[in-house]
């Protein structure tokens, strides 16, 4: 079962350059998790000052708004690939010699 094309793992790849490497082939991924990342922590710091409200709306509140921010990192990062793959190629290509 030692046939030369199966899959391996790379064993000099680390986490840090694996996730590196993620972070350029998709940016708005990690921005996306920053995002939430942020809302989650506001949320639990407003969580302490929220004077009347409920805490099922509180967290109604904040999970709509961090699953908003993640959605909104992920439409732009497709548009943007879009972009980058059919719109900029049309107009700004190089002729071929």
């Amino acid at each position: 079962m030692s046939s030369g094309n199966q899959w391996s793992a790379d064993e000099d790849e680390g986490q840090l350059s694996r996730l590196t490497r993620k972070c350029r082939a998709s940016p708005f991924v990690p921005v996306g998790m920053a995002g939430f990342t942020t809302v989650v922590s506001y949320g639990l710091y407003k969580l302490r000052h929220r004077n009347n409200q409920k805490m099922s709306l509180h967290l109604i509140h904040m999970r709509v708004a961090a699953q908003g921010f993640v959605v909104g990192a992920v439409t732009i990062g497709v548009l943007y690939s879009m972009y980058k793959d059919y719109v900029r190629p049309q107009f700004f290509s190089v002729s071929k010699k």
